[in-house]
């Protein structure tokens, strides 16, 4: 198991070391969630916007509706694509 200390910033910022975005394979952009367990840590995952998004591009016409797409999601896929949608609006914000 490899364990790794950093220090969480003034703005509640910490960064993950590159080791561990190596091993687990985080990317740019990807999408996090956090989930405090019982005993006090924190479980990090990398969570999938959709799991079958080339297979579902490949059934739609190609003047397919962005509202068309999004209907075709399930409801968590619907949020997990909002919450994502919204890091990066607001990752353009910043710049």
């Amino acid at each position: 198991m490899l364990k790794m200390y950093r220090v969480l910033g003034k703005r509640g910022r910490i960064t993950i070391p590159y080791e561990i975005r190596q091993r687990i394979g985080f990317r740019h952009n990807d999408v996090l969630s956090f989930t405090q367990q019982d005993d006090g840590s924190v479980l990090v995952r990398r969570e999938k916007i959709c799991d079958n998004c080339k297979e579902l591009a490949e059934e739609y016409e190609e003047n397919i509706t962005l509202e068309d797409f999004l209907d075709s999601l399930s409801e968590e896929e619907q949020r997990d694509a909002l919450v994502h949608l919204s890091l990066l609006w607001a990752n353009k914000q910043k710049n």
